[in-house]
């Protein structure tokens, strides 16, 4: 279970510049809206497998990951990638960013799940088997790099391009890279019609070994930078972006920075919420006799919470909506706490509407440098 956390710690919106009023308001109810949609689709993928024939095989599954979170041994659970990954690099289709130029990266990703039941199954998933990014790179040689991560349904490279202001970052000297999430983009099903879904619909040791995964191809996605001359990498993510890029913090000595976003940060008590998806959820555990702590201790074995982080501290920073209702403020919390309090930036407005984005982003190249 997460430590608590005190609200005391959380601003009034009206406390802030742009926050209150009907603006504020109108991002939450947005946000409710959003929520509820999210898991109405995500109950409905998830009853299936549920009630299917083999799903008791996932309640088999939970003291396998249930020992690898109690260990907090980051080490264990994301392990290193190989250092021969051959990284493809061809012409990419991207927003015209002048005095560089846009690639596609991709590699044949050599995951392994950790779980043997999954391994003989995962490459079955063929589109994901191909890690991918998109990069933007000056003509004048390597730079700096800023890496991206997207939420969930939200891999498309204009989108997080328009969201981060990445034509800015460019012009002021930045590379950057836009990675793309297991089972995302060009990486999900050919028959999944809703982006991302795959992370869920096969329960949620399927979900574990995905954010592993996540973490495993971004790593790779450094070494090439590495390689071709990147002087330093930092990574910002929002949403479920938020919660890899804080595992990333974890796992990769390497990186400059880590700056989550909106995260998520402990999807276990985050679900809770989500109605209908809660119902189901416990319903499902019910069915299968999974105790809440089994549950907890399952989902921790991924949770940024679980492992101390290998970035120091001073290039840390966490950024949370006081209005957010998908990944609310209490999130963040969790993580700032965790992190020994590194940097904390608040913003008036809901997951979705960033009102007062621009004190954030000054913040975030404080700590870039």
């Amino acid at each position: 279970m997460p430590p608590e956390i005190s609200e005391d710690d959380v601003p009034s919106a009206g406390s802030l510049e742009g926050g209150g009023g009907l603006a504020y308001h109108g991002a939450v109810l947005v946000d409710y809206g959003l929520r509820t949609a999210l898991a109405s689709i995500i109950a409905g993928s998830v009853i299936p497998q549920a009630v299917a024939p083999g799903s008791r095989a996932e309640r088999a599954r939970l003291p396998f990951y249930g020992e690898l979170a109690a260990g907090r041994d980051a080490a264990a659970v994301f392990a290193t990638p190989p250092q021969d990954i051959e990284v493809e690099t061809l012409p990419g289709r991207g927003p015209g960013v002048e005095g560089g130029r846009v690639e596609l990266l991709r590699f044949e990703s050599p995951f392994v799940p950790l779980h043997p039941d999954l391994r003989d199954g995962w490459h079955r998933h063929e589109n994901n088997r191909l890690a991918r990014a998109q990069h933007w790179r000056h003509d004048s040689g390597p730079r700096r790099t800023l890496c991206v991560i997207h939420g969930f349904g939200a891999s498309q490279a204009w989108l997080n391009t328009a969201f981060f202001g990445l034509k800015r970052f460019f012009a002021e000297g930045w590379d950057v890279l836009l990675y793309t999430m297991p089972f995302h983009g060009g990486r999900r099903g050919s028959h999944t019609f809703v982006n991302g879904l795959d992370l869920f619909r096969h329960g949620f040791s399927h979900f574990n070994e995905a954010i592993i995964q996540a973490v495993h191809d971004f790593r790779a996605f450094v070494d090439h930078l590495e390689r071709t001359g990147a002087p330093r990498v930092g990574v910002t993510g929002i949403s479920l972006g938020g919660y890899t890029s804080a595992l990333l913090a974890a796992a990769e000595p390497r990186l400059d920075f880590v700056i989550p976003n909106a995260p998520v940060i402990w999807l276990a008590g985050l679900m809770d919420d989500w109605y209908p998806a809660n119902i189901v959820n416990a319903a499902t555990r019910r069915l299968h006799g999974v105790s809440r702590e089994d549950y907890d201790q399952m989902l921790a074995v991924t949770s940024p919470l679980t492992y101390r982080p290998v970035v120091p501290r001073e290039r840390l920073m966490v950024i949370g909506g006081l209005g957010d209702r998908l990944a609310p403020p209490e999130q963040s919390l969790l993580l700032w706490e965790h992190w020994d309090r590194p940097r904390l930036e608040w913003f008036p407005g809901s997951h979705i509407i960033h009102m007062g984005q621009g004190a954030y982003l000054a913040a975030m190249h404080d700590v870039m440098g």
